[in-house]
C-alpha cells in the first residue's frame, strides 16, 4: 500500500488520542492530551494495512518501543508501562475497528 497520507493518520491519531490514555495516580491523561496520539498513530499505521488481524503482541511492542519522560525527563518508562490494561484493550479494539472501515 502507498505511504498513508496525513489525513489518514490524523484520522487514526484522533481516534487513539481520545480514546486511550496514561493513568497516573487514578488520573486519566488521554493520549491526545498528553501529545502521544500522532506518534503511536504513526508507529501502528502500518499494521493496519497487512491483510491479517491485529496483532496485539506487535502493538504492545510498539507500545515498549514509544518511551515518555517524566518529571522533566529526569525519568523514561516506556508508553506501555503507563496504560492501563483497559486503556491497551480499547486501543486494540479501536485499531481492530479501524482496520474493518478500510
Amino acid at each position: 500500500m502507498a505511504n498513508p497520507t496525513t489525513q489518514e493518520i490524523e484520522a487514526l491519531a484522533a481516534e487513539i488520542g481520545e480514546n486511550v490514555y496514561i493513568d497516573v495516580a487514578k488520573w486519566h491523561l488521554y493520549l491526545a492530551d498528553a501529545h502521544l496520539h500522532t506518534l503511536v498513530a504513526e508507529r501502528v499505521y502500518p499494521l493496519l494495512t497487512q491483510d491479517s488481524a491485529i496483532n496485539e503482541d506487535a502493538v504492545l511492542q510498539i507500545l515498549r518501543d514509544i518511551p515518555v519522560k517524566l518529571g522533566g525527563g529526569k525519568k523514561e518508562l516506556p508508553l506501555v508501562e503507563l496504560l492501563p490494561m483497559q486503556s491497551q484493550v480499547n486501543l486494540i479494539d479501536l485499531l481492530e475497528e479501524y482496520q474493518r472501515k478500510m
